[in-house]
């Protein structure tokens, strides 16, 4: 969808990027900046910046940056169309209508429309006396009629039943069969027959954070596979960056999230009165998934199954949501064999004495270490020792490498002493080893200027830094494009940067101005980090025409020095030639 550039920078002027920001994080002012921890991943140590006269923002630790629709695609998860309707919504601006590109607009809402009407499809077949199989199931499972209604649940009727009953029911109301396959809801035979996904299966709705049905999962009843079908992924579903219950989680006063392998362990624990459980849908934890939990909580309680694929899961999390900065703990269930089974036989006040029991992540990680050596076999002690060394030495904390040092020692009946000296030998080794790198990358010419991201790699340092001069002098003073109309975008080394040049210079010649709103517009999310990188360094307009007059000279003389090289490289492999071609 196009938004046109003046509701763009009217809703710059009504919405204020540090009233957004102050949503998500507590800002105080440093010098002619506002410093906070970032939003965006979790620090102790505030690294993320908002310059209101620039309207930009900028973490220094996860080095994303940008402009105010930017910022909002970041928090929320949303593209661009969806960032710019939430800021609409704050200012009390309509959405203008896109005449440029309607199509994808109106698909989204249809879709949107179409997964709702589904959904009441699904329930009012529980409901029914059609339903009365999922209502089994889920009696079975303990769930209550509240909680029936509170989730949405539903159940999509038997193939015997027909194999088209919720396609009918929607094109009934005005759907079609191709809105059907982009929803998922739908599959196209390889003889082109068109049927429905779910059949004979109790529905779970999978809801967005503004209470949008994006997706299903369904269950089945017998034994047949799989046992859980889920929504392909589509234009309004993606399962890697949505948590199932998430939107009811995000209300908690709990101040942790419980993080579950399925959604019938998430509802369970919801009716058990924990509402802060969720689940990954269909799909293993990812990074998305773990930067969508630490937005809204400092503490995840993983709860998995405790055989192997639930270990496996488990420290494949802990890894995760490490890299986010949340703390982590490991639910053990003794007694049942999940949550919902714990909680129906020694109710809610016994399952809380277990998550505030809930063992934290090193303690879970040494256990699971542990359990893989015989403590009896002095080899096997000795690497478990240090194995269990190996992972002490990556902690920063002094405190933990110490406690958790003496309960590795005490397991394997050896003096805490001696552990402490292997924990700080396996540390000076990973610092040697780190410092090394560090030295290399110290060597590498000016590594120190080039982008973070390996996509903007800098070949030819000195003309970029000239180039990044160039951009922010004309973000600065527009009128400076006049001065500039001897520089070409094919002389930039810099890809990006070209591009934004070539931007700010095509608009300029069409007497058209290109506030920071708008560049926004015209790039990703990553080219505006980049950006929001180069105009945080300092830059004076006080001699801007001299200045930008040095950095074209610059700019030019080194695309010169490439385009010599460049000529020499074809000269020798051309004198090879003839030389080959000699009789």
């Amino acid at each position: 969808m196009a938004i046109p550039e003046a509701f763009l920078e009217e809703l710059n002027e009504r919405v204020d990027l540090m009233d957004v920001a102050s949503d998500y994080t507590t800002l105080q002012k440093q010098g002619n900046r506002y410093w906070g921890c970032c939003p965006f991943h979790s620090e102790k140590t505030p690294s993320f910046t908002v310059t209101p006269e620039k309207q930009v923002y900028y973490c220094f630790g996860c080095h994303k940056g940008g402009h105010l629709v930017n910022f909002v695609m970041e928090a929320e998860g949303v593209g661009f169309v969806d960032a710019v309707g939430i800021l609409a919504q704050r200012a009390g601006m309509p959405m203008p209508e896109d005449e440029g590109h309607p199509e994808e607009a109106k698909k989204r809402e249809r879709l949107l429309s179409l997964n709702k009407a589904a959904a009441r499809y699904f329930h009012a077949n529980l409901t029914g006396p059609q339903g009365q199989r999922g209502q089994d199931y889920f009696a079975r499972r303990g769930l209550s009629k509240r909680t029936i209604t509170n989730f949405g649940l539903g159940y999509s009727l038997p193939q015997e039943d027909g194999w088209d009953r919720l396609i009918q029911a929607m094109t009934e109301q005005g759907y079609t069969k191709l809105e059907l396959l982009e929803a998922g809801l739908a599959v196209q035979s390889k003889k082109g027959g068109v049927y429905d996904r779910f059949r004979g299966r109790v529905m779970f709705p999978i809801i967005d954070l503004r209470g949008n049905v994006i997706g299903f999962g369904g269950r089945v009843l017998d034994d047949s596979t799989p046992k859980y079908l889920n929504s392909p992924d589509t234009v309004i579903y993606n399962k890697s960056k949505n948590l199932f219950a998430l939107n009811l989680a995000k209300k908690s006063k709990a101040g942790y999230l419980i993080l579950t392998e399925g959604y019938m362990d998430t509802i369970a624990l919801h009716q058990g009165g924990f509402d802060c459980a969720v689940a990954s849908l269909g799909t293993s934890l990812t990074e998305s998934h773990a930067r969508l939990l630490a937005k809204y909580t400092k503490e995840v309680v993983i709860s998995y199954d405790g055989d192997q694929a639930g270990i496996n899961a488990a420290q494949r999390a802990i890894g995760l949501l490490n890299k986010t900065g949340v703390n982590v703990r490991v639910l053990r269930v003794t007694g049942a064999k999940d949550p919902d089974e714990f909680i129906k036989k020694y109710g809610h006040n016994a399952f809380q004495r277990l998550i505030d029991g809930a063992a934290g992540q090193v303690s879970y990680r040494i256990g699971q270490i542990q359990q893989k050596y015989d403590l009896t076999d002095d080899n096997q002690k000795v690497q478990y020792l240090q194995e269990a060394a190996d992972l002490l030495a990556r902690l920063s904390s002094p405190v933990e490498r110490e406690i958790y040092g003496g309960q590795a020692a005490e397991a394997a009946g050896i003096d805490k002493a001696a552990m402490h000296a292997e924990v700080e030998r396996q540390r000076s080794r990973l610092g040697w080893k780190q410092k090394k790198q560090a030295d290399r990358k110290a060597l590498t010419p000016a590594a120190e200027n080039q982008p973070t991201e390996r996509q903007f790699r800098y070949r030819n340092v000195r003309s970029a830094m000239a180039e990044e001069g160039v951009i922010r002098l004309l973000l600065l003073e527009p009128d400076l494009l006049a001065q500039a109309e001897a520089l070409g975008q094919e002389e930039f080394s810099s890809e990006v940067l070209g591009k934004v040049f070539g931007i700010l210079q095509s608009r300029w010649e069409e007497g058209k101005t290109t506030p920071i709103e708008v560049l926004s517009s015209l790039l990703d999310n990553r080219e505006m980090s980049h950006i929001a990188t180069i105009t945080q360094k300092p830059e004076s307009l006080q001699n801007g025409a001299a200045a930008l007059e040095d950095y074209i000279r610059i700019i030019q003389t080194e695309h010169m020095k490439d385009g010599i090289a460049d000529d020499r490289d074809l000269l020798a492999v051309s004198s090879r030639k003839r030389t080959e071609d000699a009789p």
